[in-house]
């Protein structure tokens, strides 16, 4: 039967669950008119189980027709499940309870997978006992809400966290058919009122929202270890994207599943949260899902670890995460770095003698550093930040010609002394690669990285360290390595107020001038350099 024969040939219907408080949740199922039982696959999200993520996977039909019982549930609160939504809070437990009842289910013959992005991500790690998937899929997604969810170092997501938040509270309104305040937040969002006015219109259009318990300190982990130790020994194929900011997730659940027992594999491409370009990804999950729920033979090849390195356009796979060498580069500084491109400059090891110097940075709050692209932006992806470079709040230091090709292949640090006037800064760093385009110069941005001090421990003196977002880049020969360094990346991580205070919790006229001064001595960039252990593909 060919692939529309047999999408025509599914069966759509709604069924329903009684959870043990007397909650209902809904969900729609999908499974081949004829035969059974079918191993199930199962995906649970909060923003209706029509939509069952179709932004990014093949429609459930799609799942269904090669002979799997294909099951979208309505979490708790959302859609046209009954009971009250808290982000996280009950998906463990009303996840558990999902679990015994779709393996009763007549038509699942006990085989249970599940797959799903984001929030569908965490959801398949969430159990209350040992009654876990016998395999999990989870896309763009990680455990710990502090480190994973919400904030680079300690600079919390300003532009991506109030989208969401707005994108939950909306459908708090459309459920309860609020069209006014619904109104409201669709029109900020689409005119980007929002940037500068979301935390006051998240406090008014909801108040429990748990971007308002976040950002005040408030966490609440949603991990039951008991399940999380027994999924994490279960198959994984976890997938993460170089332009998603929940790599930093991904890559931790692969480590922890590691330590686990488990043999997880990673998969990492050229993606965004939210594009995963013609990825070639359900055909990856159906394979992997064949292997682990119906016996088939696994998929080739085995490698357990495959990522794009975006530099060739190749992929790099092997057992394991590439192997590592430490590169170095040493900063120098004359007091120019801001206003002249020569005068900043990324020295060899071999150059290290003349490293050192001091500069200092301005931050003028009512024209703050913008950023853009990477992966903290809802527009996430590669940028020229050409522009942004030749400001002159905007640090560069630049290397010479690159005299052979270099692979990156891991997290960028950067280690340098800095201290404020003022009770807080923060720091807004890139990497780039910078060539010509057409005979004009363009700097091409491969790694951001974030950190945020408050307090008086900001006015010291001392060592600070920024982590990059992870990356496999070939950069080509002739080509030179610039970091770029800033005190705001707006609207992607909010002003830093200059006063002790986070961002949020300051009104636009009380943020003040910030001035930091950096110390070049021994400051250094280290780059994961990636050993040629095994061959790209």
């Amino acid at each position: 039967m060919n692939a529309a024969g047999a999408l025509r040939d599914v069966i759509h219907e709604q069924r329903r669950m009684v959870l043990p408080d007397g909650v209902a949740l809904q969900a729609g199922c999908w499974k081949p008119r004829r035969g059974g039982p079918w191993p199930a696959l199962l995906m649970r999200q909060p923003y209706g189980r029509a939509l069952a993520s179709t932004m990014v996977y093949a429609h459930p039909a799609w799942y269904a027709a090669q002979g799997y019982l294909v099951v979208v549930q309505d979490v708790r609160g959302c859609g046209d499940s009954g009971g009250k939504f808290r982000l996280f809070a009950s998906e463990a437990s009303d996840g558990s309870c999902t679990m015994g009842w779709l393996r009763s289910q007549p038509d699942c013959n006990g085989r249970i997978g599940c797959y799903g992005f984001s929030y569908q991500g965490l959801t398949q790690l969430l159990w209350n006992g040992p009654d876990v998937p016998d395999c999990t899929a989870p896309a763009m997604a990680g455990l710990s809400l502090q480190r994973h969810w919400c904030r680079d170092g300690q600079a919390d997501w300003w532009i991506l966290g109030l989208a969401w938040a707005l994108q939950l509270a909306a459908a708090t309104c459309q459920r309860r058919g609020d069209g006014v305040t619904y109104g409201r937040i669709r029109k900020a969002l689409h005119s980007r009122d929002f940037v500068e006015e979301g935390w006051c219109l998240l406090q008014q259009v909801d108040p429990e929202s748990h971007l308002l318990r976040w950002w005040s300190g408030d966490w609440e982990s949603p991990v039951a270890d008991a399940g999380l130790d027994a999924v994490l020994r279960r198959p994984m194929l976890l997938i993460g994207g170089w332009y998603d900011p929940y790599l930093r997730g991904t890559m931790a659940l692969y480590d922890q599943s590691l330590k686990a027992g488990g043999c997880p594999r990673l998969l990492v491409g050229p993606w965004t949260h939210g594009n995963w370009h013609g990825g070639q990804l359900d055909q990856r999950h159906l394979a992997f899902f064949n292997h682990h729920l119906k016996d088939c033979p696994p998929e080739q090849p085995q490698d357990a670890v495959q990522l794009f390195d975006m530099g060739c356009g190749r992929w790099w796979r092997g057992s394991r995460w590439p192997q590592q060498a430490l590169g170095r580069f040493w900063l120098r500084g004359t007091g120019l770095s801001g206003v002249d491109p020569h005068a900043g400059v990324l020295l060899l090891e071999s150059e290290k003698a003349m490293a050192g110097g001091r500069d200092q940075l301005v931050l003028d709050p009512w024209r703050p550093t913008p950023a853009r692209g990477g992966h903290l932006d809802v527009q996430a992806g590669p940028t020229d930040r050409h522009d942004l470079d030749c400001r002159s709040d905007v640090l560069t230091f630049t290397t010479t010609p690159l005299p052979r090709d270099l692979t990156l292949g891991g997290t960028i640090q950067l280690r340098l002394k800095a201290a404020s006037e003022g009770q807080g800064f923060d720091l807004c760093c890139a990497l780039s690669q910078v060539g010509q385009t057409a005979g004009r110069p363009r700097v091409e941005q491969l790694s951001m990285g974030v950190e945020r001090w408050l307090g008086s421990q900001a006015q010291d003196l001392v060592w600070r360290q920024v982590h990059f977002q992870p990356l496999l880049r070939t950069v080509p020969e002739g080509m030179r390595l610039r970091l770029s360094i800033a005190l705001a990346g707006w609207p992607l991580i909010g002003i830093n107020p200059g006063n002790g205070r986070a961002p949020h919790a300051v009104a636009a006229h009380e943020r003040q001038v910030v001035v930091v001064r950096f110390c070049w001595e021994e400051a250094c960039l280290r780059l994961p350099l990636r050993q040629r252990d095994q061959a790209a593909a």
